[in-house]
């Protein structure tokens, strides 16, 4: 989880980051801060602010020695509190991200960054919720169901990780984080809007019914965050995103922060719209996939795939497995049949109730399951560290989601393999998947003994 929350830590060069400040450069003073605007409500339950974090840490604690071609997070003039909270992962360096949007995200810029899953993105937009927050504390009353910082995003498991990483570096910060998704105890999210509440994290269909029924309120919102804002619009998820940006203050009265993978004319155009003069950055992945995977694509005929499927999780290399396949009835079939097979297996898919999915996740992290079988909208929330493999049981359709795929495993300085199946159905992918790449996948016939003992 910490590799994904901070990304490589690499050297931040210069030469694969591309910033564009169209107006407001890093001349706006470190303390001022487009504040949420809206009306006060009366008559609602009133909150106590949230305790201070006790200050009993020194940053001579956290030492980190200056190096050429990094920039260290005591470089940022960061909270005392914040600080101890990144002190705890153990990170000492920005990746290329953070080095580049957090001086202006932290001078209350709005940013507009493309970047991909596991460059850190996360962690740049906490640290800037977190530090702001901090360093403009509310002294008049606050109301219950009244965020400061929101921050939308398309899938349940991305929220939930989201959040995690949240309370993970803000422990020290005493500030309330809120997850807010579907397939979860209504009540129980209810509840916690009942109190003091500073950042929500959530997916827009949720959100949206809490706010519809007057339990959670946008117009205090201080620090908008909407990220892999190309996937929700390939989810459908765009209308609902429209709504809450109106329900917000205006663009002038808040800060914005978008993070997309791509930049389709239609997300160029919402950006337009969305945020007032950003900061333009780009972060260009050193290599599309990770040099820590070792991929390969079996051929194989259709009938003989779920044999290989099998033969491959049962060697013992194969200590923790991720199946993807491109469609929920696939997915169940897929899991029923290792089942039947004696393998210790998991499902993750959309059709699944959340607090069952999150169950599985955990038992997947705990070693109880061996295997987990997902599509790949689910799989998107999947920030294990130890997969050992990656396999493509039917290639995805969108080159994209491969790199995604594949970046399951192979984390935090791990190596991992990736098997992809092509079969007569679906090898007419591989182009465009090789395309993206920018190399050719080796393509050969899976070992004998792997295609025998049919089931």
């Amino acid at each position: 989880m910490l590799k994904k929350l901070f990304g490589s830590g690499k050297p931040t060069a210069p030469e694969n980051t591309a910033v564009t400040d169209t107006a407001r450069a890093a001349t706006t003073p470190a303390t001022q801060s487009k504040r949420g605007n809206g009306p006060k409500r009366g008559g609602r339950k009133k909150n106590p602010a949230a305790p201070a974090a006790k200050k009993n840490w020194l940053i001579t604690e956290f030492e980190v020695a200056p190096e050429e071609g990094k920039t260290r997070f005591h470089d940022l003039d960061l909270d005392l509190t914040l600080m101890r909270g990144i002190s705890d992962t153990g990170f000492k360096y920005c990746s290329p991200i953070q080095a580049a949007s957090l001086p202006h995200t932290l001078r209350g810029n709005d940013v507009i960054g493309k970047a991909q899953t596991g460059t850190g993105k996360t962690a740049a937009f906490l640290i800037t919720i977190f530090n702001d927050l901090l360093s403009n504390p509310i002294d008049e009353e606050r109301f219950a169901g009244e965020p400061r910082a929101l921050v939308i995003a398309p899938t349940r498991e991305l929220v939930v990780q989201i959040g995690e990483d949240a309370r993970q570096l803000g422990k020290y910060c005493g500030l309330n984080v809120v997850t807010l998704i579907g397939g979860m105890d209504y009540q129980k999210q209810q509840d916690k809007l009942a109190g003091l509440v500073d950042i929500v994290v959530a997916t827009p269909g949720r959100l949206l019914d809490f706010e519809g029924r007057k339990d959670l309120y946008l117009d205090q919102i201080e620090i908008l965050v909407i990220d892999e804002a190309d996937r929700m619009l390939d989810m459908g998820f765009i209308p609902q995103v429209k709504r809450i940006v109106r329900s917000c203050p205006r663009k002038t009265h808040r800060q914005t922060l978008l993070f997309s993978a791509t930049f389709t004319d239609d997300i160029i155009r919402l950006t337009e719209q969305w945020t007032e003069q950003p900061v333009n950055i780009e972060i260009e992945p050193e290599s599309v996939a990770t040099d820590t995977v070792d991929q390969k694509v079996y051929l194989v005929e259709s009938q003989d795939k779920f044999t290989l499927l099998l033969n491959i999780v049962k060697q013992d290399s194969a200590k923790s497995v991720i199946v993807f396949a491109n469609r929920r009835d696939e997915t169940r079939r897929l899991f029923e049949k290792m089942q039947r097979n004696g393998i210790r297996c998991g499902i993750l898919s959309g059709e699944i109730p959340q607090n069952k999915r999150s169950r599985t996740l955990q038992q997947f992290k705990d070693g109880d399951i061996e295997c987990l079988v997902a599509t790949d909208v689910a799989g998107r929330g999947i920030h294990v560290n130890g997969v050992s493999h990656v396999i493509n049981y039917t290639l995805p359709e969108d080159a994209d989601d491969y790199v995604h795929r594949i970046g399951r495993t192979g984390r935090a300085g791990a190596t991992g393999t990736s098997i992809s199946f092509a079969c007569e159905d679906d090898a007419f992918l591989l182009p465009g998947i090789e395309a993206e790449l920018g190399m050719k996948l080796p393509c050969e016939r899976p070992p004998e003994h792997l295609v025998n003992n049919k089931r």
